[in-house]
């Protein structure tokens, strides 16, 4: 088996300290844009996900909504900003339940 050099490890940045060089230190405008971006792409794969699963087409997820499957397909590539409610609408179809757990961020 191969064996790391510990030194070699010491020296590669950690996954954070990549985020803040390419997209500032956490609560800059850059950095809250990525985090929205990868929660949306987050998202919109369990959605997406969940659907396969089931079997079902954009179209018929669409259908029982009410929206053009264009949407669906937003959604799910992460490029829809949408509102909660539509989200919990999509999930419901989709035989996913939301239970939402409320923590107190500020300190």
């Amino acid at each position: 088996m191969r064996q790391l050099n510990p030194e070699k490890l010491a020296k590669l940045p950690t996954f954070n300290q990549q985020l803040n060089d390419e997209y500032g230190k956490p609560g800059a405008p850059q950095r809250e844009a990525f985090h929205e971006e990868a929660l949306s792409l987050y998202y919109g794969q369990l959605l997406r996900d969940r659907r396969r699963e089931l079997k079902m087409t954009q179209r018929e997820v669409a259908e029982k909504l009410g929206r053009e499957q264009s949407y669906i397909a937003r959604v799910e590539r992460g490029k829809a900003d949408i509102q909660l409610s539509s989200f919990f609408r999509i999930a419901s179809v989709l035989g996913i339940q939301f239970i939402p757990t409320f923590a107190n961020v500020l300190k």
